[in-house]
């Protein structure tokens, strides 16, 4: 009990953590309101002049006056960070300039609209990641938020405004705040203000009263927003009175804690303290405490319990199942560090004898309850129903423990026999305590107790004269056959103890070890199919059950079987049923379920702190569909964790499907890009000479039509490049190339392609090198000289007129090495990587050189299409660029490279 008092004057080391992880943040101030118009905006303002006043550095990153004269006129003198702007669907939007304000580094800056929807494009989707950035670097921020907004509400709001708020912050934004300050003013002012043009213009206005601004509506806002706020209020005590060791209650408010036993009728005692709750607008909480007793209780019992919390939870309280030897203490312990002020405890229905040898939990609490009311309820309402449960036929006394012990004891008395006269009266009472203890750590309290009451008989029939009677003739000898008896009931029933802890923290450890391995099991799943069956084959084998899960089909939103173990497993109907219930409503539905009980399954709702997953169904192969405490509590960290892994999943494919649609995004501009600019200028040029020739061709002479003429004939055969280009990607995106491999000679391909561009080699010198005995090629000819085109163009647009073009071939590991040296401007070093990318071109020679961007693509698909492969580099010798083909050989026969 010393520890437990140290324990108790001890600074909670989570809230000590707590206040140590805040250390170097900026602090968060929320301006909480009801609705817009409520003055959170004003009141913001009003405080950060305060502020400003005292020598604070405040600055305002981004406040929406919404044209109110009262709150514009309460900006002026603050320093405004200018708004970031940008383009968004043909729109100049603004938004706050996160960069701006980390370097200017104010010690406040004002953030209007946290629940705010950043533009397309910017840092963070939401405005409270943009806040949680600055609080990051040390800035503390003023914000406003409407209580419409707080996702944890969102729910309760539509069902009292029927309008879906779609822009939320999670709870966890406001949790993490150091003030939450709430703005409010009554219903007809608002109202008021509101008709007077001083929240909206006239025609927004109107729409609002006839809409959103009831004053119904308006007064359960106000509610909403009173209650956030108390809540918050009510942490910070809890926090204040866990990091300052106060062992309370604070009775700042009133919270009630009711103890669930297995007594039959322990379900009037949590209705009887709902009832309470109601009255006193308190929060409760049902606890269960798993003493040394509970390993003993019965599946029925077991059962009841298990009942009992879920009928809190429905009745909306709290449920708390915790481990504990002292019953007592562990209650206290658990109220004192929650705030509970009063406790609702059954009074005990055993005789007086029982209490006064194991003790009262009703008068300990009455004893060291000290501030905290305990009030003692005598049970007489209807037991709630006990489920019946098919359990396997097992001997609850378990005859062969008390056998063992009469063993034990036996042993014991003949080993005293053996030590003779060397054993005197009081040694042989302390060597018959040895089968006492070792019964109670080996089968448990009763073979135990069972074991005490032969060890005394035997030491009163074996040791204490007259021998071999149990009558006592020497009072002494009554004395030691009393302090023995004692003993051995105190030893035993410690013992028994000892064990049964030590068997709850074995069983817990297993259970610890079995979900840590689950938990980093998914961690390195990424795979939705395999997350959901290493679920459904963990939840399974741990719970010895059929498992499966449904998932929702995108189409029609009805759940279907995605996984499940054994894999056979199928929906009858009424299954089906009960998980389509369970789909749509999110409850519990099946077997032991209030609906649809007929189902064979029972189905559970997997949720995350967003949203609803899918659904689980499980079904015990003997029919006993009933789970303990401990089960249901195992079975729910399973599903928490499976949905978690499940939504990462979701995330991590929508995550990648808007990444391709971005790709494709970025590509169908890059393509738009290149027709609208790219391929109108050889039109505009054949164009301009075919207009010129036919409007004025009398004007001209011969040499100089016969530029023109070139000309068009040079941009059409450009255009029809460009063009080839655009086909050949789209042959290879849709692998439809038909590639024909045969032995070629390279020094023909070679030939072939630099004829094909002698118009466009004719301002530079092609130099060949290719020597003779070059082995033949293995490759599709048609589209080899194609990629060669492409390369020699290339090669030909980024140098200068008048350069050196270098085509040389080697025979080089097994493989022809063809190579296109230039004399350009090369490439940069970071642009490596990115040039054999679709419509991408070289940043330094955007402004001068006209192409799609897609002709070392088209060249690199059709080499890879036949085996080969298509590589760049930077010259060594000079600056340029070298662009490598690597051509596999063709088989040799008869001694001979070909085919």
């Amino acid at each position: 009990m010393a520890s437990k008092a140290i324990d108790l004057e001890r600074p909670s080391p989570e809230a000590l953590l707590e206040q140590a992880n805040k250390e170097g943040r900026g602090k968060l101030k929320v301006f909480l309101g009801a609705a817009p118009g409520v003055g959170k905006t004003y009141e913001m303002l009003t405080q950060a002049r305060q502020r400003r006043l005292e020598g604070v550095d405040v600055v305002i990153g981004v406040v929406e006056t919404h044209g109110r004269i009262e709150t514009d006129a309460l900006t002026k003198g603050f320093e405004s960070v200018p708004k970031k702007r940008s383009l968004y669907k043909g729109h100049v939007v603004a938004e706050m300039d996160i960069d701006a304000i980390l370097q200017r580094r104010p010690a406040l800056v004002l953030v209007d609209e946290l629940a705010h929807t950043n533009a397309e494009g910017s840092r963070h989707p939401k405005r409270y990641q943009d806040v949680q950035e600055l609080l990051a670097a040390g800035i503390d921020v003023y914000s406003t938020l409407n209580v419409q907004h707080v996702e944890s509400l969102n729910d309760v709001v539509a069902q009292i405004t029927h309008v879906q708020v779609r822009e939320t912050v999670p709870d966890e934004i406001l949790d993490a705040a150091a003030e939450i300050e709430l703005v409010d003013t009554t219903s007809d002012d608002l109202l008021k203000r509101l008709r007077e043009g001083k929240v909206y213009v006239p025609e927004q206005a109107e729409r609002a009263l006839k809409h959103f601004f009831t004053p119904g509506n308006l007064t359960a806002l106000r509610e909403l927003a009173l209650r956030r706020a108390a809540q918050r209020v009510d942490r910070d005590m809890l926090d204040y009175m866990q990091a300052h060791a106060i062992a309370g209650p604070w009775a700042a408010a009133e919270r009630i804690l009711v103890c669930v036993s297995e007594h039959a009728n322990s379900a009037e005692l949590v209705r009887r303290a709902r009832r309470l709750a109601e009255e006193l607008k308190a929060g409760w909480v049902a606890l269960y405490v798993e003493g040394p007793r509970h390993r003993g209780l019965s599946e029925v019992e077991k059962d009841r319990v298990a009942d009992t919390l879920r009928l809190a939870q429905r009745l909306g309280g709290e449920s708390v199942t915790l481990p504990g030897r002292d019953i007592a203490d562990t209650v206290l312990g658990y109220a004192r560090k929650n705030n509970v002020t009063q406790i609702i405890v059954a009074k005990s229905q055993r005789p007086w004898w029982f209490e006064i040898v194991n003790g009262s939990v009703v008068r300990d609490l009455m004893r060291k309850g000290e501030s905290i009311s305990v009030t003692a309820v005598s049970l007489k309402g209807e037991p709630i129903a006990a489920k019946k449960v098919r359990t396997e036929a097992v001997d609850p006394f378990e005859w062969s423990h008390y056998g063992w012990s009469l063993a034990a004891v036996a042993a014991t008395v003949g080993f005293a026999f053996v030590l003779g006269s060397v054993l005197t009266i009081g040694s042989a009472g302390m060597l018959l305590l040895l089968p006492v203890l070792v019964s109670a750590v080996s089968f448990g309290l009763r073979p135990a107790l069972f074991t005490s009451l032969l060890s005394v008989l035997a030491y009163n029939f074996f040791f204490l004269p007259p021998l071999y009677t149990f009558t006592i003739a020497d009072p002494n000898n009554l004395v030691s056959f009393a302090v023995l008896l004692v003993v051995a009931v105190i030893a035993g029933n410690l013992a028994a103890r000892v064990r049964a802890q030590a068997d709850l923290a074995a069983s817990r450890a297993v259970v610890t070890g079995n979900l840590y391995s689950f938990a980093g099991k998914l961690a390195g799943i990424a795979g939705l199919d395999d997350i959901l069956w290493a679920a459904s084959y963990q939840i399974s084998s741990m719970l010895k059950s059929n498992v499966v899960i449904l998932l929702p089909e995108p189409v029609t939103n009805r759940p279907e079987i995605r996984a499940g173990y054994p894999p056979d497993d199928e929906l009858d109907s009424q299954d089906l049923a009960a998980a389509v219930w369970c789909w749509s409503r999110g409850e519990a539905a099946g077997r032991n379920a209030e609906t649809l009980p007929g189902a064979k399954r029972l189905f559970l709702p997997m949720r995350t702190g967003q949203r609803l997953v899918g659904v689980i169904g499980l079904q015990r192969p003997n029919d006993k569909t009933l789970y303990s405490p401990d089960e249901r509590r195992l079975l729910d960290a399973l599903i928490d964790q499976t949905a978690i892994a499940i939504e990462r999943a979701q995330l991590a494919e929508r995550v990648d499907q808007a990444q391709v649609l971005a790709e494709a995004d970025k590509l169908r501009v890059a393509m738009l890009t290149s027709l609208s600019h790219d391929l109108r200028t050889p039109l505009a040029s054949i164009l301009g000479a075919a207009t010129t020739l036919l409007a004025h061709d009398e004007l001209y002479e011969k040499a100089h039509k016969s530029d023109l003429l070139l000309t068009i004939r040079e941009e059409g055969e450009r255009l029809d490049r460009f063009v080839g280009n655009l086909l050949d990607m789209s042959r290879l995106e849709a692998a439809t190339l038909g590639v024909k491999k045969e032995g070629a000679d390279i020094a023909d391909i070679v030939n072939v392609a630099t004829q094909r561009l002698q118009r466009r080699l004719a301002r530079h010198r092609v130099e060949r090198d290719l020597p003779p005995d070059l082995p033949l090629v293995l490759v599709d000819t048609l589209l080899l000289e194609q990629a060669l085109v492409n390369v020699l163009d290339n090669a030909a647009k980024y140098s200068g007129e008048g350069s050196t073009i270098i085509v040389r071939a080697a025979l080089k590991n097994g493989r022809v090495d063809l190579s296109v040296e230039d004399e350009g401007i090369g490439i940069a070093p970071d642009e490596l990587p990115l040039i054999f990318d679709k419509f991408y071109r070289a940043k330094a020679s955007d402004s001068r050189v006209a192409g799609t961007g897609l002709g070392l693509v088209v060249a690199r698909g059709f080499v890879e299409s036949f085996g080969g492969s298509l590589t760049a580099e930077n010259r060594t010798d000079r600056r340029g660029a070298t662009f490598r083909i690597g051509l596999p050989v063709a088989e040799p026969k008869d001694g001979t490279h070909g085919v």
